[in-house]
């Protein structure tokens, strides 16, 4: 059933029933377009309540049908607001908990509007590089006023109900309405059943008194903090015109903006990484009603930068988590690393002092395992060596009751070699946490060879109770991120044998959209993790080939920030990159040492080097099942890596680019006699994909 009818007196209720959020597909709609005309040819019906079951009034269009024929399917959400607008008894939008996007556009065009308290309202659409696309941008400003409603467009985030309506002069909410809804509802469209003419947001008008000046000033803002994406400069040019057109020309003028975003890269990387994020919790054969095992109480094993930020998230959700250490030192250094970074976001209005002090008092610290034994979680995040994870694992299977889950932060090693070291594998999993922990979004879940379907299953539940975006990876040396970066920064690395510095690498891959390029972010992870890896790939995969550049400079004692000199200099204290002439010297000595003729390497081939390697070792991560889909890779490097969102990923990029140009790409590279030819073989599936025509996604 996607919507129901009944009629309680006078008032016949419509109520929205499209789980999980009540979107606006198809069916809905024409069930709600039925159940207009049912209570119009009724003569004992007087006013019509538009409401919706469960958890929301709607979340707007129904995302299973976004991009397909069904969403302009008539009646679409233009004619179905049309419909509600011209209907001659009173339409009320009875609004809860989510009213956003198409579910808000058709509340402006009821009549009237009543709300709980506490209903999140928005017009997200900019999010997925859009502007509304049924009118949102021409009513919006008509009853919330220009400033207000411009904001929430171009910013695309909630506001509560009872904000709104406590605006002045807003006309918005006809009534905020405490104590249930669906009466006061239908309370109050008795109250105006009678009265005519029947009002209409489109009659209103929409004005600021500063005019040009001020969306001048408006646009000039948006730029700055949208360059790369298209759509909010858009959401100003509409609003402007619900000032300066007749509202059916605002339609028209908004429509045509919404259609053309559709078509661009930016709004095609959004809306993937939208269903990319949601379909990442997606684990083929763990089913969604898998009974869950209870996390109330979590420990952690390492009080370090790794153990205290993952901490953080446990004590942000109210969930107590307790401490481990081998030395009280260390562990007094960690609770105040934890405290200092509360009291930071106090100090900058991000955090209430109450409730600092209610996060660190769910904080216990302990020297014994014993401590642990209650755990429903507990989280190992101690140095990267085998050998030290065995001692852990061990410790833990002895003291850990029966079905707490054993979970190691490893960022590469073997998770079920490590679960090897218990007697119950099932229990043990990969929680691979990035660095700061406490920020960083992505959280790559490793399933073992016996990892249980229920450990799976509770653990992305935790993932997202702690505000994480969890990836199910496969076992493989680097799971999936570090695996891939492996290949970006070897190819980083050959770049410099050939004549690059380090600067233009950074500073190539930055303008494409990095957060930051492959040598800073070395120097901020610090360059010992990686030259401690490589040490172990030269016993294991001596066959595989390395710059030695970044062994020189280990060699030198130059691991970054932490050490004031890696690939750039530290003034004490600071963070500011400066190129080193030493490293040039260091690099340009090596290059000749080669017998390498250093060549000026254009912007486009160091990106491409860089981004199609990354492309290459995610095709052969799919192939062996490593990831589950190609969208969990791109969730991985955008919420972990630093991927520029607009370009959506890097299978999302190669997509973009054509995959028969990245295979042409990847054999002229393999040409290169100071390069890896073996490693630039496109993957079969990549090749495969490129000469049927398809692509990642």
């Amino acid at each position: 059933m996607s919507a129901s009818y009944e009629v309680r007196g006078a008032v016949a209720v419509i109520t929205l029933n499209n789980p999980p959020v009540n979107g606006l597909g198809m069916v809905t709609r024409s069930a709600i377009a039925a159940g207009i005309e049912q209570a119009v040819a009724d003569a004992c019906v007087k006013a019509i309540v538009i409401t919706g079951a469960g958890k929301a009034f709607s979340g707007g269009a129904d995302i299973r049908e976004f991009g397909s024929p069904k969403a302009t399917q008539e009646p679409n959400l233009l004619s179905l607001i049309r419909l509600c607008e011209n209907t001659p008894k009173p339409v009320l939008a009875a609004i809860h908990t989510v009213c956003m996007g198409g579910g808000l556009e058709l509340a402006l065009g009821c009549h009237y509007r009543v709300a709980s308290p506490g209903a999140q309202i928005a017009l997200p659409e900019v999010k997925l590089g859009l502007v509304p696309g049924a009118g949102g941008t021409q009513r919006l400003p008509r009853v919330l006023g220009l400033e207000t409603a411009l904001n929430m467009i171009v910013k695309g985030d909630p506001v509560k109900s009872e904000v709104l309506a406590a605006l002045p002069g807003q006309k918005l909410f006809d009534r905020v309405i405490e104590g249930d809804l669906l009466t006061g509802a239908c309370s109050y469209a008795l109250e105006v059943a009678d009265i005519r003419p029947l009002p209409l947001v489109r009659n209103l008008k929409a004005a600021h008194p500063q005019g040009d000046a001020y969306f001048a000033f408006a646009r000039n803002t948006v730029g700055a903090v949208a360059k790369h994406f298209p759509a909010p400069q858009k959401c100003v040019d509409c609003v402007e015109a619900a000032t300066k057109l007749d509202i059916e020309e605002g339609l028209l003028l908004e429509r045509g903006h919404f259609l053309s975003l559709m078509m661009t890269p930016e709004s095609k990387a959004l809306r993937h990484a939208f269903f990319g994020e949601r379909a990442a919790s997606k684990i083929p054969d763990v089913l969604e009603d898998t009974p869950l095992r209870p996390v109330a109480t979590v420990g952690v094993i390492g009080a370090g930068t790794m153990g205290g930020g993952i901490s953080m998230n446990f004590l942000n959700a109210g969930i107590p988590v307790t401490i481990l250490e081998t030395q009280q030192a260390a562990l007094d250094r960690g609770v105040a690393t934890i405290r200092k970074n509360y009291e930071a976001q106090v100090k900058k209005g991000k955090l209430k002092l109450e409730k600092c002090e209610e996060r660190m008092a769910l904080l216990k610290t302990t020297l014994s395992y014993d401590d642990l034994k209650a755990c429903d979680l507990i989280i190992e995040a101690v140095f990267e060596e085998i050998g030290v994870k065995q001692v852990v694992f061990e410790r833990l299977d002895a003291i850990a009751k029966p079905g707490a889950i054993l979970a190691s932060n490893t960022s590469t090693l073997d998770v079920d070699k490590i679960a090897s070291f218990t007697r119950r594998p099932q229990d043990v999993v990969g929680m691979h946490f990035f660095s700061p922990a406490n920020v960083m979004k992505l959280l790559e879940v490793v399933r073992g060879r016996a990892t249980a379907h229920d450990v799976l299953a509770t653990v992305m539940k935790v993932a997202k109770t702690i505000k994480k975006t969890a990836v199910v990876s496969g076992v493989c040396d680097g799971f999936i991120g570090n695996r891939m970066i492996e290949q970006y920064s070897r190819q980083a690395g050959f770049l410099l044998e050939e004549g690059c510095t380090p600067a233009q690498v950074d500073k190539a891959v930055e303008k494409f959209g990095f957060a930051m390029g492959p040598f800073r972010m070395g120097d901020l992870a610090g360059n010992d993790i990686g030259w401690a890896i490589r040490k172990r790939r030269y016993l294991e995969k001596p066959q595989m080939r390395y710059s030695k550049t970044a062994d020189l400079l280990c060699e030198k004692g130059r691991y970054g920030q932490k050490t004031g000199a890696g690939w750039y200099d530290y003034a004490l204290g600071k963070r500011d990159a400066i190129p080193s002439a030493e490293v040039v010297k260091m690099i340009e000595d090596h290059r000749r040492a080669l017998r390498i003729t250093p060549r000026r390497i254009p912007d486009e081939e160091i990106v491409h080097r860089l981004v199609y390697s990354l492309v290459n070792e995610a095709a052969k991560i799919l192939e062996e099942g490593i990831a589950n889909k190609a969208s969990d890779v791109d969730m991985v490097y955008l919420t972990g890596y630093g991927f520029p969102l607009w370009r959506g990923g890097p299978l999302c990029y190669a997509d973009t680019q054509g995959l028969f140009n990245v295979v042409q790409a990847m054999k002229r590279f393999a040409r290169n006699p100071h390069d890896d030819a073996d490693f630039w073989q496109p993957a079969p599936l990549l090749t495969k994909l490129a000469a049927e025509g398809k692509t990642f996604s």
